[in-house]
């Protein structure tokens, strides 16, 4: 592919599961560059969010190619997703007004909780429609949803797995990846985090570390989106025949959630 560079610069896939990433090499300087990224990159690289942004420019393809800092660090491990430094960042995502503001500038999408739960039905494989407890997880959900108390909507990440945050080696966080950014309830999010990767018992703590009082009301929307996710989670996986992926999410959303349906 033709990246339109100038002279020197070698081009190699930085991975991912769209191939749209790439890193950019001439000589010790390196750069980080994504194809048709989410178009309200700058201001995410404004905030602080992500790595800061070089440039932006159309190529001959007519694909939009952005440039980033590339910086030396890693991604989060699964353990770390409990830590005090993401709850703060993901903060910081949801009451940012520039955010919010040119989100909707450019046109993102506004998901609410109906739709959410038709796009988990739409195609649903039979085999998953007839095991016994997402049948009774999405009945939950069905039965749940009138009920639910939506705050104003906010940016909303949208993927928000551990190989999506990046810690510099100066310790410095970053959230990257923000192609299924989405104007939407935050509860989308931290009950995201919450149901995939923090022991229950550690909630509270996490949830106040983020800045909010943990209610009835709050544990509720994060119950009700982090069911739907990990529900989302298992349908992609069985698309992809990712068996063993999949039976994890399945046994995670019954560790979290069976005493939750029992009630019901």
């Amino acid at each position: 592919m033709n990246f339109d560079l100038d002279t020197g610069w070698q081009v190699r896939s930085a991975g991912g599961d769209t191939g749209a990433a790439y890193l950019g090499v001439r000589a010790s300087e390196k750069i980080f560059l994504k194809r048709n990224t989410s178009p309200f990159l700058a201001a995410l690289s404004a905030e602080g969010i992500t790595p800061r942004l070089i440039w932006t420019k159309r190529i001959s393809s007519g694909d939009v190619l952005t440039a980033q800092e590339w910086l030396n660090g890693r991604t989060l491990k699964r353990d770390e997703m409990n830590s005090p430094q993401v709850a703060k960042l993901l903060a910081r995502v949801h009451q940012s007004h520039l955010l919010k503001r040119m989100l909707q500038k450019v046109g993102g999408q506004v998901w609410q909780a109906p739709e959410m739960l038709q796009t988990y039905f739409y195609d649903l494989p039979q085999d998953l429609r007839q095991h016994p407890f997402l049948a009774q997880t999405s009945q939950y959900l069905k039965d749940t949803m009138a009920a639910l108390q939506t705050p104003s909507l906010e940016v909303c990440h949208g993927d928000l797995s551990h190989k999506n945050w990046l810690l510099s080696d100066i310790n410095r966080l970053y959230l990257v990846d923000w192609d299924s950014a989405m104007l939407a309830d935050p509860a989308v999010d931290f009950g995201m985090i919450l149901f995939q990767y923090v022991p229950r018992q550690e909630w509270q703590e996490w949830l106040e570390n983020y800045g909010l009082e943990v209610t009835p009301e709050l544990l509720m929307r994060v119950n009700w989106y982090g069911s739907l996710n990990l529900l989302q989670s298992i349908k992609h996986h069985y698309q992809r025949g990712r068996f063993t992926e999949m039976n994890h999410d399945i046994l995670r959303l019954e560790e979290v959630l069976s005493e939750i349906i029992k009630k019901n």
